[in-house]
């Protein structure tokens, strides 16, 4: 099922004026579209059903999730997710909090803005561990494709038991997009990419 997120749109059972509202409402496996020209403020909104949320605008900047400063991250994942076209900013934090399950950032724009507590923002915080997880029914990874990321120490800080690897980056003059797993550790490379632009 399709759920529509916009301000001034008049509530139904596929409408809403918020993201949040949305997510709680929305059943395992629904698609959200979140309306472009708009910046949505999304604290700390936890995903914990399969979800598709997908900007809809013409490109990733068109459609903006805010996180403000004072919570941990926009969307917190604990179970399988993907993300399209859509550009996620945090104030102090992270954009993307995965905790478990499969998530998938495709064509997006990660962003934490610039200050002086730099050391505590990372645009994608991976705390899941490698072991398998019956709830999201398979291993906990994140996939990022074609990503624009900016700001933070570094792109992705790891703290449970998946790695960064497979990582491809193309460097812009305006920005650097990326395509990368944090998946269970197969064989050893560098764990770090840093981005700092």
């Amino acid at each position: 099922m399709w759920l529509h997120v916009a301000p001034g749109l008049k509530s139904s059972p596929n409408q809403f004026l918020s993201l949040q509202d949305a997510v709680t409402s929305a059943r395992p496996g629904d698609t959200i579209l979140i309306a472009p020209g708009v910046t949505h403020v999304t604290p700390n909104i936890r995903i914990n059903k399969p979800l598709f949320l997908v900007g809809g605008g013409e490109t990733a900047d068109d459609t903006v999730l805010l996180c403000p400063r004072g919570f941990d991250s926009a969307l917190e994942f604990l179970a399988n997710g993907k993300l399209a076209n859509l550009k996620i900013t945090a104030e102090l934090g992270s954009c993307l909090l995965h905790r478990k399950g499969r998530l998938t950032v495709d064509n997006c724009a990660l962003q934490c803005v610039e200050h002086p507590l730099d050391h505590l923002s990372y645009p994608i915080m991976s705390t899941a561990d490698d072991q398998p997880c019956p709830i999201t029914n398979g291993s906990n990874e994140v996939s990022v494709i074609e990503t624009r990321i900016e700001g933070g120490i570094s792109c992705v800080n790891t703290t449970g038991k998946l790695k960064l690897q497979q990582v491809r980056v193309l460097c812009g003059k305006a920005a650097w997009t990326f395509w990368f797993q944090v998946a269970k550790h197969v064989k050893e490379e560098a764990s770090l990419v840093y981005c700092k632009a």
